[in-house]
């Protein structure tokens, strides 16, 4: 509180008590600096720092900063600062708690001994009074989450607290793409517990780290009042468990549900190469997927042959590269997607007309009727969408999958007709979220380039600036650095076209006249996951 009476060094003691670290040079969350009278501290659960001013052992002044450019926010009177992590007790509680583990371990290691496992007895000793001796002296332990039980005087067994135990009891809970969540919900708990026994058994855990855990679903039913489900191809769960169900048919743009055509096997990717050239001809798109990540690759290799703008999309691709390659689909970098499971749930995808679907009569999870009517559905923003199977038989999944995408486009028909609605294709912006995540990752220095400046002090600011680089980087001040790259590279280039002025030459100044802190860039045309090389 602003006024109030302390010193810095008992509050940098109280916060390191609290799971802060202390790092005087970079300054992320859940770390404080101290520099002079002004302690900076960016805490675990906010995107602002927080700067308090000390006039001898007064506080003077609370501010809220920008962590990245120091820019003051605000000016507040007081400031709550909460623990660094979750797992934070008194000093009281603290001892009951170790005695509780110190009797687990003698348990434990009797148990080991009597079944003649000494190597498990051994790991578990020496793990745990390490974790014991860690808690004494500095209140916290590398894994202190699975002491939580003895941390948190819970009993054995009990549910651990969560989220939800914070709402209010009439709140309500929106489960999207239900069908995956639910049974998502089911293995939360169940591999948790896989992983939780096989530590536990070889002697890398106490028993009581089962406690540390996710709600069991029968707990997260108990906690649960009142919940919507949605799903375009809603499970058993939610139809059995839903007093009213809505269906969302009627699209505001009037749009269809795409049509289903099935064709044989035989012949599919010469087909297929028509089809994708069609809808190339006309500026649309296609998604084609596959089974499997082999097959993915190997056609969009043969597709690529054939001079198709074409990537392929599964889980070896990290996020941010698919959001990449989707976007650059929709800006027709590419004009075809490949893929297998990706292809799915929550893809919204105007430009795509064409959806084909290789091996469809394959029953299996990537050929349920789910799957089958989630992957159709990526047809459904456009006016013309369309999607083939190529198979040789009809299997039930795929029965069910045309039969549900052709009873909703005659609904949608219908409603169309006694409405004098013209279908309308969706126009939506093509956004670019990468390039704001980087822009945060790397900001650019605020300043501007000092056009009229003579020569010979653009040399000498430049070479002040490298050598002010140089101490940052050696500082650890990695972001001071590269904003002061940034502004010597441009002084650089203004520097050589007053160069080529001067001489009389007419010729573009080079893109990196000078060496420089190296910058890491992607090749031009290099394929998505592809090595990346250094300019220098």
């Amino acid at each position: 509180r602003k006024g109030e009476r302390t010193n810095k060094q008992r509050l940098a003691r109280r916060l390191i008590e609290m799971q802060y670290e202390r790092n005087d040079y970079d300054v992320s969350r859940a770390r404080f600096r101290v520099r002079g009278d002004t302690m900076e501290i960016m805490p675990s659960y906010e995107d602002v720092a927080v700067r308090i001013e000390f006039f001898g052992d007064d506080v003077d002044r609370i501010v809220e900063i920008d962590p990245l450019t120091g820019e003051l926010l605000a000016e507040r009177d007081s400031i709550d600062i909460y623990p660094a992590k979750h797992f934070v007790t008194s000093k009281e509680h603290l001892g009951e708690a170790l005695d509780d583990i110190e009797r687990e371990l003698e348990e434990r290691i009797d148990w080991f001994k009597q079944h003649d496992k000494l190597l498990e007895a051994q790991r578990i000793e020496h793990r745990t009074r390490y974790d014991l001796e860690m808690l004494r002296e500095t209140g916290s332990c590398a894994g202190v989450e699975n002491y939580s039980q003895p941390l948190g005087r819970r009993p054995r067994g009990s549910s651990p607290w969560t989220l939800m135990d914070y709402f209010p009891d009439d709140f309500l809970l929106l489960i999207d793409e239900s069908h995956l969540t639910i049974p998502q919900l089911h293995g939360m708990f169940k591999g948790e517990m896989a992983r939780k026994d096989s530590l536990i058994d070889f002697g890398f855990r106490l028993p009581s780290a089962r406690d540390n855990r996710p709600l069991n679903f029968e707990e997260f039913e108990g906690r649960v009042n009142q919940a919507i489900y949605v799903s375009a191809t809603p499970a058993a769960y939610e139809l059995e468990h839903s007093s009213q169900i809505v269906e969302q048919v009627i699209r505001p743009t009037g749009l269809l549900d795409p049509t289903i055509e099935v064709k044989p096997t035989k012949g599919q990717i010469d087909d297929l190469l028509e089809q994708i050239g069609k809808r190339v001809a006309r500026g649309e798109r296609a998604l084609v997927t596959t089974l499997t990540k082999r097959m993915a690759e190997e056609l969009t290799d043969y597709l690529a042959e054939a001079n198709v703008k074409v990537h392929y999309l599964h889980s070896e691709i990290d996020t941010l590269t698919r959001t990449e390659i989707l976007r650059d689909l929709r800006l027709g970098v590419y004009d075809v997607v490949v893929g297998i499971n990706l292809l799915r749930e929550g893809l919204d995808l105007p430009e795509v007309s064409l959806v084909a679907v290789l091996d469809a009569d394959k029953e299996g999870y990537l050929r349920s009727a789910p799957s089958l009517i989630q992957t159709t559905g990526r047809a459904a923003r456009h006016i013309d969408g369309h999607v083939i199977m190529y198979a040789d038989r009809e299997t039930d999944s795929m029965r069910q999958a045309i039969g549900e995408t052709d009873r909703r486009r005659a609904l949608q028909e219908a409603w169309n007709k006694d409405h004098g609605i013209t279908p309308q294709g969706i126009v939506k912006e093509v956004r670019d979220i990468t390039a704001g995540l980087r822009q945060v990752a790397e900001p650019r220095a605020s300043y501007e380039v000092r056009a009229g400046m003579p020569k010979d002090e653009l040399a000498r600011v430049i070479k002040e600036l490298d050598s002010q680089m140089k101490g940052a980087a050696k500082q650890l001040e990695f972001e001071k650095a590269a904003m002061l790259r940034d502004e010597m590279v441009d002084l650089k280039r203004l520097l050589v076209a007053q160069e080529v002025v001067d001489r009389g030459l007419h010729a573009e100044p080079a893109d990196d006249p000078g060496p420089g802190p190296a910058r890491s860039t992607r090749t031009r045309g290099a394929p998505y996951g592809g090595r990346r090389r250094r300019r220098r």
